[in-house]
């Protein structure tokens, strides 16, 4: 599915008037700061990578307001990694005011720009994130502005990136929505089999999810030392991580370790090793 098709999908500035913004746009110097005229016509402007590699090394130094400047310049210019970064930095209230309406259009802007590159490219995983985050934000909509609560359109994103770019982020919350019947068909089997392509990735929220289904036989064949397996995967990965998500996995694991069998204990530990060396390969 190519985001072409979205309802989502959102008209791109024409080049033209891209050029024009961009002409008009004050340089910007190395320290982050806009430059002066005579500045500008001293050297030459920067170029998108290098002002996201200027703002990146602000970042580091912990000057942020330096940081943003460049970022910026670097973002008007098209840089899908300055995009995202602001982007975050606006979800999160991260040096800048929180403004999710700007990080939601970043977010677009990355989705609408890179939605057909190559799944495989390091640069994937941004524009993967940029949809589920939009996902997220259609998922509960943004008050006080024109986003409104869509969870079809939530699914829409999740989806495009659960299977253009085989996100695991992405495949976990598609398989939510699956399992609660929001924005699409309450469908569980649907919900294991995309928690199972992302527990695979090592995802331990899908590990728990799917290892849960497994273990009681909800809506799937029961496999209890299976099922086993993969809540101590999920509770083993889950240890450094968010404390609410380490506190539910806990949880479902606890849970089931109690209530197996010692046979079902030892071959969940039978399974779980030829996993681990499996991940080794």
């Amino acid at each position: 599915m190519r985001i072409a098709k979205l309802p989502l999908r959102v008209t791109v500035i024409g080049a033209s008037l891209l050029g024009a913004c961009l002409m008009a746009m004050p340089a910007m110097a190395f320290d982050g700061t806009k430059a002066t005229t005579a500045m500008a016509a001293a050297a030459p402007p920067l170029t998108a990578m290098e002002a996201f590699r200027s703002g990146a090394q602000w970042l580091k130094a912990g000057e942020k307001a330096k940081a943003i400047h460049s970022l910026e310049y670097a973002a008007e210019k098209g840089h899908p990694l300055a995009q995202w970064k602001l982007a975050r930095m606006y979800a999160e209230g991260d040096g800048v005011t929180q403004d999710d309406f700007r990080a939601f259009e970043y977010f677009r802007g990355i989705a609408d720009s890179h939605a057909e590159d190559n799944p495989d490219t390091p640069q994937s995983r941004f524009v993967a994130n940029a949809f589920v985050a939009l996902g997220h934000y259609y998922l509960d909509g943004i008050p006080k502005t024109a986003i409104k609560r869509d969870p079809d359109r939530a699914r829409e994103m999740f989806a495009y990136a659960a299977s253009y770019f085989r996100d695991s982020e992405a495949q976990y919350y598609l398989a939510r929505l699956y399992l609660d019947g929001v924005g699409a068909p309450h469908d569980p089997r649907q919900a294991a089999r995309w928690f199972g392509l992302s527990a695979q990735k090592g995802q331990c929220q899908s590990q728990a999810m799917l290892g849960a289904m497994l273990f009681a036989g909800d809506h799937v064949p029961r496999q209890a030392a299976r099922g086993l397996m993969w809540l101590t995967l999920a509770k083993d990965s889950a240890k450094d991580g968010v404390g609410t998500d380490q506190a539910w996995i806990n949880r479902l694991y606890d849970s089931a370790f109690q209530q197996a069998t010692e046979d079902e204990r030892a071959l969940a530990l039978v399974y779980l090793k030829r996993w681990l060396e499996t991940r080794r390969e």
